[in-house]
């Protein structure tokens, strides 16, 4: 469906013009947009655009209904200095120049204390712009301070693809609308990156392809499905292998392709042979025939293209899973056909050349990385989490919100509560993490910047240019870092440099036009050719086939170390057995899946997305909820060793029995007691290079009286 924002600006103003532009936010989609400049000088209405083959104009409600957020009351617009406790909300404001001498005093001093290794720029994925994501890391890198390791979203799934494939990379999306088979497994795509649901559509009205999906409970997107498999969290690996089984076992393996494209296949089939649609469904609750016909239409679709979600990194076998489900095209051959193979991300293949950005002549290898899931155990103090370092005695924050959406909420408050912890954060709204700041400093939004940036879910760059001054006193992210750089005796090019020069210089160092052709232009286009977006030319490793088995304690990938049991994750696909699984005292596996109208903590300030999400809510199932003496409505605990979290229960039949789904990341104040979803989440690092689990917790419910 084409989505538009009702235009809600006073009927006086006009639309002045309407200028291209690509929502930031951290989603596969990355779509390119139109915006409407209003007479005014703020934004208004915002749309897909359709010349951009992939958006097709298509785009999500809650980014089409942007305005509501860049022109939000709400909107932090002057810098601010807390003049009461920590986390009390008490701020006063202060100008630009006593902002950023505090912010550099409290750097400095912290490094004088405790050395340039005490002070951790923590970021992530408020944007995806890669001038104003990634150029934090220049500072750090000049300044020697503790460096940033991201694990917080890809690293199981793509540890687990690179596993197989040999490089983060696949098929072209579009080619969805040439299949006769789509599966969508661990990923919510009506809620997450709708434009994969416009090619399925496509597909299917045009050539009767049938969409399968695959996920852990009765999402949107398989409310839509004609094969829908609902199984239990963390066992698509056990699904996977019988899918295999069934492939091999009924003569539907591509034993040509095999042969040229694959290694350890002989391994594989042997290791198979036990890995029965019986033995599956014992362990992912999908009834024999059920496996056994999705096998079976698998292996008899030579168009069957698999889109490939985030869902496995939530998991403490992702990576496993992720390798698993990632070998069915392979024993199919799926990946011979247009129409066929899979994707999970392309963002391996877009050669940037960032050095400049990120100031990587500066980079010190031997600075420690600082794991970004793991916040809470390192500013407590943990040994094991701070890898031989001092304790973080500052912390500089852009683009993210570690106090609602870091795992172990508990650890994380308590770190941001300490006295002797200088915090400065640059943000939009007043976040939790915002609250807990000695100093805020005001940010701009993506439509009152340059950028520029690439999809994980199609093969575009494209140019994100200003169109709108910020409100008040926003200033962005790089023009924040050059201006601290300046006050902290930090040298490098890149700090004199405007935005429009960094996207330049990346450009053409990455051999591509330069920023004058991407402005004519909007968007580039950088499709692989069909037979290397195929692996028709070979996989990524050195011998040029996918590997059945995996050394994973070798595996190549960029991460301080290998993290978690990598000693015990078996070398072929299969079920690995470390999840969280239920007891008799946390009798529940709960999911914190993402919501339709936000995005991880981001759209929970605006009206419209509020109304829609509602209260803090958790899904159980009818005869779950019945057997606790809980009705629709009703108050409840969740919780687990890590904490306690209060939830309004909805009743809901599109779970399997035993586990329960809380859907928003929303505020800790819009909870009864304070707690957000997150308190319930493990920070423990996910095999093999690190990674948060946040749909893989046990837990209790139980019936609160209000």
């Amino acid at each position: 469906m084409n989505v538009h924002a009702p235009n809600t600006s006073p009927a006086s103003l006009k639309v002045v013009e309407t200028r291209a532009s690509v929502c930031p936010h951290d989603c596969p989609s990355t779509c390119s947009l139109k915006v409407d400049v209003m007479s005014d000088g703020r934004i208004g209405r915002v749309r897909g655009a359709r010349e951009q083959t992939y958006t097709a104009g298509v785009i999500c409600a809650k980014v089409a209904r942007y305005a509501e957020r860049a022109n939000h009351p709400g909107r932090i617009t002057h810098p601010l200095l807390r003049t009461g406790p920590k986390g009390s909300g008490a701020f006063t404001r202060i100008s630009w120049d006593e902002a950023l001498d505090r912010v550099a005093a409290g750097l400095l001093t912290a490094e004088r204390e405790h050395g340039a290794q005490s002070v951790w720029p923590y970021y992530y994925a408020g944007t995806m712009g890669l001038v104003m994501r990634d150029g934090i890391n220049r500072l750090t890198n000049a300044k020697g301070y503790s460096r940033f390791f991201a694990t917080i979203c890809v690293n199981p799934a793509w540890s687990g693809y690179m596993a197989g494939a040999g490089r983060i990379s696949g098929a072209d999306p579009r080619e969805m609308a040439a299949s006769d088979l789509i599966t969508l497994w661990g990923t919510n795509a009506v809620s997450t990156q709708v434009n994969v649901m416009t090619h399925a559509a496509r597909a299917r009205k045009e050539r009767g392809a049938r969409v399968a999906v695959v996920d852990v409970y009765r999402t949107p997107t398989m409310e839509q499905a004609d094969i829908p498999l609902l199984i239990r969290p963390g066992t698509d690996g056990a699904l996977a292998c019988a899918v295999m089984h069934v492939l091999f076992r009924d003569g539907l393996a591509d034993r040509a392709y095999l042969e040229r494209y694959a290694r350890d296949t002989e391994a594989l089939e042997a290791h198979l042979k036990d890995r029965s649609p019986a033995w599956a469904s014992a362990i992912c609750g999908l009834e024999t025939t059920q496996i056994e016909a999705y096998a079976r239409l698998v292996g008899t679709t030579p168009r069957a293209f698999f889109r490939i979600g985030y869902g496995f990194s939530r998991s403490r076998n992702g990576a496993v899973n992720m390798h698993a489900v990632a070998s069915i095209p392979v024993v199919a051959g799926s990946w011979q056909h247009e129409g066929g193979g899979a994707l999970h991300s392309m963002s391996g293949g877009y050669g940037w050349r960032k050095g400049m950005i990120e100031g990587l002549d500066a980079l010190d290898p031997r600075v420690r990385q600082l794991d970004q899931s793991r916040i809470g155990p390192v500013l407590m103090g943990e040994q094991d989490a701070l890898a031989g370092g001092p304790k973080v005695a500052a912390l500089f924050i852009q683009n993210t919100n570690p106090v609602a959406i870091a795992p172990e909420q508990e650890k994380v408050r308590a770190g941001f509560a300490r006295d002797d912890l200088f915090v400065a954060v640059h943000e939009q709204f007043m976040t939790d993490t915002a609250r807990m700041a000695d100093v805020v400093l005001p940010a701009t939004m993506f439509t009152e910047h340059d950028d520029i940036y690439q999809s994980g879910g199609h093969p575009h760059i494209q140019l994100g240019p200003k169109l709108v001054e910020p409100p008040g006193e926003c200033r962005s992210n790089h023009d924040v870092v050059c201006a601290l750089a300046e006050r902290l005796g930090a040298s490098h090019p890149g700090f004199a440099m405007s935005a429009r020069e960094l996207i330049d210089w990346t450009l053409r160092e990455s051999g591509r036009p330069g920023l004058d052709v991407l402005e004519e232009t909007g968007f580039i286009d950088v499709a692989k050719p069909f037979e290397e977006a195929h692996f028709l030319t070979g996989f990524g490793h050195r011998d040029k086939r996918f590997h059945f088995a995996v050394d994973w304690p070798a595996l190549a990938f960029p991460a301080p170390a290998k993290f978690g049991p990598v000693a015990d994750m078996p070398a072929l696909p299969d079920h690995w057995a470390v999840i969280e699984e239920p007891t008799a005292a946390h009798p529940f596996r709960l999911v914190t899946a993402p919501a339709r109208n936000f995005l991880n903590s981001s759209f929970t300030e605006t009206p419209t997305s509020q109304a829609r999400e509602g209260a803090p809510s958790l899904l159980i199932h009818p005869e779950d909820a019945a057997g606790l003496g809980i009705a629709e409505g009703d108050l409840v605990a969740v919780e687990n060793p890590r904490g306690r979290v209060e939830l309004i229960a909805r009743l809901f039949d599109g779970v399997r029995r035993g586990v329960v789904v809380s859907e928003q990341i929303q505020p800790a104040g819009a909870h009864r007691g304070g707690r957000g979803i997150n308190t319930l989440t493990g920070a423990d690092p996910v095999a093999p290079v690190g990674g948060a689990a946040f749909h893989d917790n046990r837990v209790r419910v139980e019936r609160l009286d209000r």
